[in-house]
């Protein structure tokens, strides 16, 4: 691991720490409850499906199935509150590697030392993945286990493949906050596009299956290659998967390519 690596994850690594307490802490909290629910199925299925109109249903993922392992893992952990608090963790980082630094005086430093932009870049990166991957681990150990102690019936394999999934989609978010500081060095705007994307392609993923008129935008939302093949209820969607680390891939090649040619602000 380079020094750049090492000195990045060490700057992340209160954040890191805070942010895979606090999704472990929300995963243990919610997913304890199961075995409540999974003895009174029909009470519950019923009150979600009531509590809900049919457009909150489905953005929370149909609520059918709640009181199913599967279905309860999908709702609880990999449809709404699991991606969304771990983007916000991701989008965070992402905006840390460049934007920040630049907009806090300090990038102008680091690139006085005899490192290239594009080392720069490939090393924030490299950080961002690493960091993302330790939170990825610890929130899959929880779900794991906490799986195992309440008999929810999820195969293992399922559960890896549907965390998999959720950390290639995390990674995008990231590495799209990071591409968007280091081609125009502003983390607000940065944040601000992330989110937008974010929350636009949840909803365009979600809403998109039963209203026509915006259903062909779904190929275009990173949600799509997440949650339409339904890995932790099918396995893994291996084409899907790909397109996500294809898309990173794409991300990462226009930051540095981006930062590579523009004028530093301080």
């Amino acid at each position: 691991m380079s020094a750049l690596v090492r000195k990045t994850l060490g700057d992340y690594r209160r954040a890191l720490i805070g942010w895979t307490i606090g999704v472990c802490a929300f995963l243990l909290l919610y997913l304890s409850i199961y075995d409540s629910i999974a003895a009174n199925p029909d009470l519950y299925e019923k009150a979600a499906l009531a509590k809900y109109p049919g457009a909150l249903k489905d953005l929370m993922g149909g609520l059918a199935d709640l009181a199913t392992g599967a279905g309860f893992l999908q709702v609880i952990a990999y449809q709404l509150f699991g991606p969304m608090m771990l983007i916000m963790c991701a989008a965070v980082l992402g905006n840390r590697a460049v934007a920040v630094p630049e907009e806090s005086g300090t990038l102008e430093l680091v690139l006085t030392l005899p490192i290239s932009r594009r080392r720069l870049i490939l090393g924030r990166f490299a950080a961002l993945a690493l960091g993302l991957l330790g939170v990825g681990l610890a929130t899959f150990l929880v779900i794991a286990v906490m799986s195992a102690v309440h008999d929810m019936g999820v195969p293992i394999g399922r559960v890896a493949a549907a965390h998999a999934g959720l950390y290639l989609l995390v990674l995008f978010f990231g590495t799209l906050a990071l591409t968007l500081g280091a081609a125009v060095g502003s983390k607000a705007l940065a944040l601000a596009v992330t989110a937008v994307y974010a929350i636009g392609g949840y909803v365009v993923e979600t809403l998109g299956r039963s209203v026509d008129a915006i259903s062909w935008l779904r190929v275009i939302s990173p949600f799509h290659y997440f949650l339409d093949g339904r890995p932790i209820y099918q396995g893994w969607p291996v084409g899907d998967y790909l397109v996500l680390l294809a898309a990173t891939a794409v991300l990462l090649a226009v930051a540095v390519l981006t930062f590579d040619r523009r004028d530093v602000g301080v």
